[in-house]
């Protein structure tokens, strides 16, 4: 363990030393005890390391995710073809099979605005068959348009009435509608390394982070 003072915040005023607390109040530096100093310095020290650790991270995951699209261009590029862009995922395995990397893109979709016009053909159809529509399917309806906690609705609930074979026009209408309205909100790229375990043969991903290790 470092000096762990040498950690602290310390604010010098008129040559006075303070430690600044939570409500931004200056305490004279003599006043905090020992345990206090020590406590605050460790968990300075240990956060700077981590976000030392991180930007490591972060680095090694720019530079790898670079060294993967070098790598499928060169092998495009033998048979003339040019790849853009970062998208799809990729497995780069060992000659032996023993170790691999795999690059996943994940999209997180999301609905627009034409969402609402697609449940308002929904609904007006489930008013003109509630004579003779079975309360499953009304029941599906309703549960694909539930939002949860964070308030948004579920596109594989949303995406699953598409599945329902219904010929009426205007379930078709709504159809297209919620089609319309998808669109993709974010991308995260991720990447992972595995190893054949030599005992069992099946792969096992080595952890990144901490709580894995």
């Amino acid at each position: 363990m470092t000096n762990l003072n040498e950690a602290l915040p310390v604010v010098t005023v008129r040559d006075q030393q303070y430690l600044e607390d939570a409500k931004g109040k200056l305490i004279p530096l003599e006043q905090v005890s020992d345990d206090l100093r020590l406590r605050d310095g460790l968990v300075r020290e240990k956060l700077g390391t981590v976000e030392g650790l991180q930007k490591q991270l972060r680095d090694f995951k720019i530079e790898v995710m670079a060294d993967i699209q070098a790598f499928i261009q060169l092998s495009a590029e033998k048979y003339g073809v040019t790849v853009g862009g970062t998208k799809g995922n990729v497995t780069l395995t060992t000659v032996k099979g023993d170790m691999r990397m795999m690059r996943q893109v994940s999209e997180n979709l999301a609905f627009d605005e034409k969402l609402i016009a697609a449940k308002a053909l929904i609904d007006e159809c489930i008013i003109e068959w509630s004579e003779g529509s079975r309360p499953e399917i009304q029941t599906l309806v309703q549960d694909a348009f539930q939002t949860d906690q964070q308030g948004k609705i579920s596109t594989g609930r949303v995406l699953g009435l598409r599945r329902l074979q219904i010929a009426d026009e205007k379930w078709k209408r709504a159809m297209e509608a919620i089609s319309d309205s998808i669109h993709v909100q974010d991308t995260k790229a991720y990447v992972r390394f595995q190893k054949r375990n030599e005992t069992n043969g099946k792969w096992e991903t080595l952890p990144l982070d901490m709580a894995a290790v």
